[in-house]
């Protein structure tokens, strides 16, 4: 190594430094795992989708202990992807508002300066953020009811663009169940009802900490005093609507929200109606009394058991039922049997429900051509009876989801459909100039072999006019059938010959029918290695449609007379 003369050193000494070519980070990245770290209050803001909006109760205790103690825990932070800043994770926005204002008091370093834990920000984010923060603020201090129905509204908006479609509240309560945040569908109906009914006209009543069951008993009296509206407003011209009626006997009662009271709103409601639908106060409070009670009865926790057997009293003049109930005997003539507003006055319950009898759900409220359709569809009638019809009713009202109706969905068609030469838009019924067994097989053929078309073997079914209409005959020697085509021309062909006296040219062929038969109509599992594909949906509900057609061929050729289907 070459000496170096003090001069020289010197002057290396004295050099300018090493200049930067690359980019200068303006901020640390973020780290990739849980990292305990230390961030100042410039660094850290609240997180802005907080459900808390007033202020924690106990602030005032918290910021002493803050004062005192510092933080007995690290705050959880996190920071979304290509942000500047850091925000709190799962609850915490007080005691950061807290520290802020301590630090603007005191100055001190303690409060400025914050141990934290970085968690990284995961999938989802938005949504496990917003669930985290609902779940930490009811474990601390509580929320409002008002600002919880805030927060799962909001976390339903953030479901519903994560998976691009509506949710019903029962979806919406297993989605915020599995993200930890665990809530009954009926609250969900209730918080639902206060964002949409309430909020607008009492906000100070709400903020100022109206509880669930005060909403709830507002929510079941807004309900009942719709249904009893509508029962009575019958085809008269009114000057004003249900809802702003109610919205206008509310509002006043945001003036004073700690003197609010559910009764006087009912008083005050019940008194407008009465003097607008030109009726008696106390026969729209019996009304709306009655069918509160049933509404209770579905969205409350059943303390006892129900008897198989029930006894029925006439309601009493006088206004003094106990127990009340859906009227279990509603006349066949009614054509609003089924609806809540039209039940009669609430009975007294003696004992539990009468016996069930079989009926079709609305079967009165169709007569005629409609009738005779219906009765086509009726294979085995279901048991049913009218209260259950009534409870299913209400229960449906409280989810905000409609009740499936038989006689509707017939008198709709059976919802299935498949295209072909005979198009299929009802799998079940048989329409009059379909029902002779000259007509039948050739809509059995037909199916058969747009069936075997999958296979491409719809030269393998050939038409006979007897049997069920067609016959199946071997393919080509030459020709290579692949598994599917087996299974589907061996299921054919054991419905072409279920009544056949004669060997058939199948018997000796290898069709793999027992093996395969739950693959062609099921599929494979995803377990399990796949065999061969499974019959189309067009191809099964065609299926479907060719049994059906077959079954009612076998039973006139068997009882040429016999006219049901």
């Amino acid at each position: 190594m070459a000496n170096v003369t003090p001069e020289e050193m010197a002057g290396k000494l004295m050099a300018d430094s090493f200049s930067r070519n690359g980019p200068v980070a303006q901020a640390l990245t973020a780290p990739l795992v849980e990292t305990p770290m230390v961030v100042t209050l410039d660094e850290l803001r609240p997180y802005e989708l907080d459900p808390r909006i007033t202020r924690n109760s106990l602030y005032a205790e918290i910021k002493a202990s803050i004062r005192e103690r510092g933080l007995d825990a690290p705050p959880s932070i996190t920071r979304r992807p290509g942000a500047e800043h850091y925000i709190i994770r799962n609850g915490g926005n007080t005691r950061l508002a807290i520290l802020r204002e301590l630090w603007s008091e005191t100055k001190d370093e303690r409060f400025f300066r914050i141990p934290c834990l970085f968690r990284p920000w995961p999938e989802r984010g938005e949504i496990i953020a917003l669930t985290g923060h609902l779940a930490e603020n009811e474990l601390h201090g509580g929320l409002t009811f008002v600002e919880r129905a805030l927060g799962v509204e909001k976390a339903r908006e953030l479901y519903e663009q994560d998976s691009g479609k509506p949710l019903s509240q029962s979806e919406l309560a297993r989605c915020l169940s599995a993200d930890g945040y665990p809530i009954q569908q009926s609250h969900i109906s209730r918080m639902q009802d206060t964002v949409r009914y309430l909020l607008p006209v009492i906000p100070n009543v709400l903020y100022n900490g109206l509880g669930r069951h005060q909403v709830e008993r507002l929510a079941v009296l807004r309900k009942a005093a719709e249904l009893t509206w509508q029962k009575y407003a019958g085809l008269k011209v009114l000057s004003i609507e249900f809802e702003t009626l109610f919205h206008d006997v509310l509002a006043p009662f945001d003036a004073q929200p700690d003197g609010f009271s559910v009764g006087r709103v009912r008083d005050e409601l019940i008194g407008q109606m009465a003097e607008l639908l030109d009726a008696d106060y106390n026969v729209l409070e019996l009304d709306i009394d009655s069918t509160e009670h049933r509404q209770r009865a579905v969205i409350s926790t059943p303390t006892a058991t129900v008897e198989p057997s029930l006894t029925v009293t006439p309601a009493k003049s006088e206004r003094a039922p106990t127990v009340k109930s859906v009227p279990p005997s509603i006349p066949a003539d009614n054509a609003e049997a089924l609806s809540p507003a039209a039940a009669s006055p609430a009975l007294d319950v003696a004992l539990p429900p009468s016996p069930v009898q079989p009926q079709m759900p609305n079967a009165t409220q169709v007569s005629g051509t409609e009738e005779a359709h219906l009765q086509e569809h009726i294979v085995t009638p279901a048991v049913s009876t009218e209260r259950l019809q009534a409870i299913q009713q209400l229960v449906a009202e409280q989810t905000g989801e409609a009740v499936p109706r038989f006689a509707d969905a017939v008198l709709q068609a059976i919802p299935v459909q498949a295209g072909g030469l005979f198009p299929i838009t009802d799998v079940w019924y048989i329409e009059s100039t379909l029902d002779s067994p000259d007509r039948l097989r050739i809509h059995i053929v037909q199916f058969a072999r747009e069936i075997a078309e999958e296979a491409e073997l719809s030269d393998c079914i050939e038409a006979v006019n007897t049997g069920i209409g067609f016959t199946c005959i071997p393919p080509q020697p030459a020709m290579l059938i692949s598994a599917f085509g087996r299974t589907v021309l061996a299921l054919l062909h054991t419905l072409s010959v279920h009544d056949a006296t004669q060997p058939s040219p199948f018997d000796s062929c290898d069709l793999q029918l027992a093996d395969n038969l739950g693959t062609l109509l099921l599929g494979t599992g995803s377990r399990l290695p796949e065999a061969l594909p499974r019959l189309s949906d067009n191809g099964l509900v065609k299926l479907f449609r060719l049994v059906r057609l077959a079954r009612r061929l076998v039973d006139l050729e068997a009882n040429p007379d016999k006219s049901d289907h």
